[in-house]
């Protein structure tokens, strides 16, 4: 039994706990289970729902609609201050872009890449479903930055790295994200550059004393299943099966950063600092 498997099998369906970043295609056809027939995607193609599948319920403002405060929270100022919220946000995020070593980094890798990144046009702060802080929509090539959940600068610098691998990878790959293991790759290699460590993967349970050389693995593992179940209606064994299947190529591309990141030390600004070493422009 695998370590996903293992993870599942104890873990309870209803969970609340938020998840990293997730991947949002709207306005796309929704991703079937490899077992699902041609007549199947057919007949959910003419129904004309709503593709939740793709975390299209997660970002109510990628469907058109405009953020609408319940009044019973805006008397206990839980919201009501979304213009507010949303100028923080940009604040947050052009602090980032002009000193956060990673955010850097991918902006001169994309730049390198023939993918440059205007603020204006590829970046936006918007509301979203308390159960993820951003997204990247292929579709407008855009970062979301959940301005109600990312709300500091630490924040906002792990969503904007996350987010800017999934656009790397669209950029300089042939990149499918309706195929549930090119999802599963990209969520990979964004938990693997962006997100875990050894205290991290302490924090969730996926490490321990005795099996610190794979924590960073089974941290990883959990953090790409946790997006791919978020933004995906599929089974928990079709997601873990898609993880595992193309996890040991994924995990070993470490483009464009070149290394994992390390909390509380230097790696960020050495990645950064490498970058040139590896063709990409310093931003």
């Amino acid at each position: 039994m695998g370590f996903l498997t293992q993870v599942w099998a104890k873990a309870s369906p209803a969970t609340t706990e938020a998840v990293p970043p997730a991947v949002v295609l709207p306005n796309a056809m929704p991703v079937q289970d490899a077992n699902s027939s041609t007549e199947e995607k057919s007949d959910e193609a003419q129904t004309g729902k709503e593709p939740k599948e793709w975390g299209y319920d997660l970002y109510p403002e990628r469907r058109g609609e405009t953020y609408k405060p319940k009044l019973s929270r805006i008397l206990f100022g839980a919201e009501g201050k979304e213009s507010i919220d949303r100028y923080k946000c940009e604040q947050n995020v052009y602090w980032c872009v002009k000193n956060g070593p990673l955010v850097k980094l991918m902006m001169g890798a994309l730049r390198s890449s023939g993918c440059p990144i205007d603020l204006r046009r590829h970046i936006s702060c918007e509301v979203c479903d308390p159960t993820v802080t951003g997204g990247y929509d292929p579709v407008l090539n855009q970062i979301v930055v959940c301005q109600n959940m990312a709300k500091n600068k630490s924040m906002v610098h792990g969503v904007l790295t996350h987010e800017m691998i999934h656009m790397f990878d669209y950029c300089n790959n042939d990149l499918d994200f309706r195929n549930v293991d090119h999802l599963a790759c990209t969520e990979i290699r964004a938990a693997n550059l962006a997100h875990c460590s050894f205290l991290s993967a302490m924090f969730q349970g996926d490490a321990s004393p005795f099996n610190v050389k794979e924590a960073h693995q089974n941290c990883v593992k959990t953090k790409a299943l946790a997006s791919v179940l978020a933004v995906r209606n599929i089974s928990h064994q079709a997601a873990v099966d898609a993880v595992e299947r193309v996890f040991p190529k994924c995990y070993a591309d470490l483009e464009p950063i070149g290394r994992r990141i390390r909390r509380n030390s230097t790696d960020q600004q050495k990645a950064f600092m490498e970058a040139p070493m590896y063709g990409y422009d310093v931003y």
